[in-house]
């Protein structure tokens, strides 16, 4: 493929995302479709209720490996090996970094005991097979969507996973908060609607040391909410990183004891355009503590721009699920949230 045309293609695939991944979930079954939104999912990702995020097991296996499709089969410019390596040559964003992260190798969250296991991963492995069969699918060939099959079978390509949190300040009258993204500084699903904070589920440093001690969903969370909405730096240097003597995360973890705040995962799914796969919690945070810890919520981060505090109503929960370009896992968990609302 000439450069010209890779590009044509990939600016396509920017400007018409949310089209593109509302037209790809038709082409699997209903029954796959969370809630009557794009975002896919087998019955096992699923849980009936919400489930504290502190009950799901995780499991580690560095030996892990992967044998299933990498990518490597995707149309690019002569130049470029790899979809990402098209990306940084030829359309880079402002952010875009390849750095270890923890493979999603299997899942059952709707079992008696829910668990996530996961082995060693790159960020960069799900933009060279993700993002480009969204790039297939927007060129109109599938050679690596056929390839990779159901994009819910995690044995298949190599599987990242975003934690996608929807915040909540818990009150008589609720709000919820949203992000959007900036195409010019991300490198998938810019032009977007998303809950905030989302982070890929890594560990904070490349160090080999933090592998183990960031190898938990709500620090993963805690971090992100750092980041994402206080505008924290991501740099937390190579040691790992002390949550017990880090104030902002001492007193989350102190409301999760005492039920000031409350921490839910309602479902995992994945992008029927882009095969991103999101772990979907919800952490909603009593007024009072709220306000005292998000005081200063920052307008703009490095992805784009955080919007003003929306009611958690019927009405705008509908608008954003149904009538606004909202990511697909986005919109699965404001609408999941919403009917579980009085566990939350």
């Amino acid at each position: 493929m000439d450069p010209a045309s890779w590009m044509a293609v990939r600016r396509k695939l920017v400007a018409n995302r949310y089209s593109l991944a509302v037209a790809a979930a038709d082409e699997y079954p209903a029954d796959r479709q969370v809630s009557g939104t794009p975002l896919l999912a087998p019955a096992s990702w699923i849980p009936a209720e919400p489930v504290p995020l502190a009950s799901i097991r995780l499991e580690f296996d560095a030996d892990a490996v992967f044998t299933g499709v990498t990518g490597r089969e995707a149309p690019l410019p002569a130049e470029f090996a790899t979809y990402a390596e098209a990306i940084r040559g030829m359309a880079p964003p402002a952010v875009f970094e390849d750095r270890p992260t923890y493979r999603l190798t299997f899942a059952d969250l709707a079992g008696a005991e829910p668990v996530l296991r996961f082995g060693r991963g790159t960020y960069f492995d799900s933009i060279n097979t993700g993002e480009a069969a969204a790039h297939e699918y927007a060129a109109g060939v599938g050679g690596l969507r056929a390839a990779i099959g159901d994009p819910w079978d995690v044995t298949r390509r190599p599987t990242n996973v975003a934690i996608s949190t929807l915040t909540i300040r818990a009150g008589d009258e609720p709000t919820f908060f949203l992000h959007w993204r900036d195409p010019a500084k991300v490198g998938h699903a810019g032009g977007l609607y998303q809950v905030v904070p989302v982070g890929i589920f890594q560990p904070s440093a490349d160090a080999p040391e933090n592998e183990q001690n960031d190898f938990s969903l709500w620090r993963n969370v805690v971090r992100e909410l750092a980041e994402e909405l206080l505008g924290e730096s991501e740099d937390y240097g190579d040691g790992p990183i002390d949550y017990d003597d880090w104030p902002f995360a001492a007193r989350l973890a102190a409301g999760l004891a005492d039920g000031s705040v409350r921490a839910y995962c309602v479902g995992l799914g994945v992008d029927p355009l882009t095969f991103a796969t999101d772990l979907l919690t919800v952490v909603s945070i009593d007024a009072p503590l709220f306000d005292d810890l998000f005081g200063a919520i920052v307008e703009a981060n490095d992805e784009g721009r955080v919007l003003a505090p929306q009611p958690f109503t019927a009405e705008v929960v509908d608008t954003f699920v149904h009538h606004q370009p909202m990511q697909a896992a986005g919109a699965a968990l404001l609408h999941l949230a919403f009917v579980h609302a009085a566990h939350l």
